[in-house]
């Protein structure tokens, strides 16, 4: 993979959205409620608690197949959890009428692991498709909102016209992550965003979510393995385990926890060579 330098663009300012003074910065986004997930006699995740709070950058870790994703999923509906409450905003998604949900879809936005691009798309096609789906705009609305998403994320205007398979795979993450900000979601959903990249790449990519965090106001739940995205950017991480969320904390505690994953995990022979 490339760095895709040559690509990039300055990623634009925007205008920070400052916390609430009533305190509602650290009010809950997502609330996760003794939630099981299994597909057919297996289970994959089991009573599972977590909290993703407002405004923060949350890191999702655990071991390959453990069912990061999945939780994912079920929160966003695509998978259907066995038992146990999910609320977003305060919102249990089992009580929500169709319209009620859909309204809620708009809050958030999505970053799959391969970026998930239409193939038959250009990226501005791309990135108007949920603006299709949910708004009522005018095609010259769009594709001025659509090349606005597209800088924002660094990306060339020319990159608009590309299609999926003329990207390297560092524009193929950003022109998926300009799609997710199409509605300018509250909260941001990211599976492995740095999967795939050179080290350089990833930690441009880093850098560019916690832009996009600080000055958007963004909640931002991030599926990760990537060690360097959870020291540089996340504010809390949560561990998942024998099919339960074991620790949630910032780092340092997380660094401290003595269940016998997170001591694999973060004082490992790879986690090892990074503190050396």
């Amino acid at each position: 993979m490339t760095t895709d330098s040559a690509d990039k663009v300055p990623v634009p300012k925007v205008v920070p959205v400052h916390p609430a003074s009533d305190g509602t910065n650290s009010e809950i986004a997502i609330k996760v409620r003794g939630v099981t997930v299994g597909f057919g006699d297996k289970v994959i995740l089991k009573n599972l608690d977590l909290d993703v709070r407002r405004g923060e950058v949350l890191g999702f870790v655990g071991g390959s197949g453990t069912g990061k994703s999945v939780l994912t999923r079920a929160i966003l509906g695509l998978v259907k959890k066995w038992s146990g409450t999910i609320e977003v905003f305060g919102e249990n998604l089992d009580r929500l009428s169709r319209d009620e949900h859909r309204a809620l879809e708009r809050r958030w936005g999505v970053l799959f692991q391969q970026g998930a691009l239409f193939s038959g798309l250009t990226v501005l096609q791309n990135i108007q498709v949920p603006m299709r789906e949910y708004l009522h705009l005018s095609q010259e609305l769009m594709d001025e909102l659509a090349m606005l998403k597209i800088e924002m994320v660094g990306l060339r205007a020319d990159a608009a016209h590309k299609y999926p398979a003329e990207l390297s795979g560092g524009m193929i993450k950003r022109a998926a992550l300009a799609r997710a900000l199409a509605l300018d979601p509250e909260i941001l959903f990211l599976d492995e965003p740095t999967s795939g990249l050179d080290p350089i790449g990833a930690a441009d990519f880093d850098d560019l979510i916690a832009t996009l965090q600080k000055t958007l106001g963004l909640t931002v739940f991030m599926v990760t393995h990537d060690l360097d995205s959870l020291y540089s950017i996340c504010d809390r991480i949560a561990a998942l385990a024998d099919r339960k969320v074991v620790a949630a904390g910032p780092i340092k505690e997380l660094l401290q926890s003595q269940h016998p994953w997170l001591q694999s995990y973060f004082h490992g022979k790879r986690a090892a060579r990074m503190n050396r």
